[in-house]
C-alpha cells in the first residue's frame, strides 16, 4: 500500500514537471511528453515491476503446486480400477454359437 502512495505521489510530480514543460515559452508538448514518459511511467513502471517479483514467484509456486496435486490425484484415482464409478465392460464380446 505504501508502495502504491509512492508511485502515485511520483507521477503526481512527474506530471507536474510536463505541464510546466508545455506552458513554458520555450517548452513544448512533445518535450511535456517526452519528460513525463522519461521521469514519470518509465521509472514507475520498472520499480513496480523489480518489486512485484517476489508476489510473482509465489504465485507461480502456489500455481504448480495446485497442478503437481491435481496431476497426483488423477494418477491415485486412474491406477484403481473402477475407481471412474463406471460399470465395468466386457473386454471380449462373447460369441455364440449359431443353432
Amino acid at each position: 500500500m505504501f508502495l502504491i502512495l509512492i508511485a502515485i505521489g511520483w507521477l503526481y510530480v512527474a506530471l507536474l514537471m510536463a505541464v510546466a514543460e508545455a506552458t513554458s515559452p520555450i517548452g513544448s508538448v512533445l518535450g511535456a511528453i517526452v519528460t513525463f514518459l522519461l521521469y514519470g511511467l518509465g521509472p514507475v513502471g520498472l520499480l513496480l515491476y523489480i518489486l512485484g517479483t517476489p508476489a510473482r514467484k509465489k504465485l507461480r509456486r502456489q500455481r504448480e503446486a495446485e497442478e503437481q496435486a491435481a496431476w497426483q490425484q488423477a494418477q491415485d484415482t486412474s491406477s484403481q480400477p473402477d475407481a471412474g464409478g463406471q460399470a465395468a465392460a466386457d473386454a471380449v464380446t462373447p460369441v455364440r454359437k449359431e443353432p
